[in-house]
């Protein structure tokens, strides 16, 4: 049980560094494949 109370505390850095990292990293491989720049 002590680890599904600490899973949050966890979970919440894990997703707010991932997502960002995600979506930075969509976003540069859909301005390279379009070739806006």
């Amino acid at each position: 049980m002590t680890t599904l109370t600490n899973l949050p505390s966890i979970l919440v850095p894990l997703v707010g560094l991932v997502f960002p990292a995600f979506s930075i990293a969509s976003l540069f491989l859909h301005v390279q494949k379009n070739k806006i720049f």
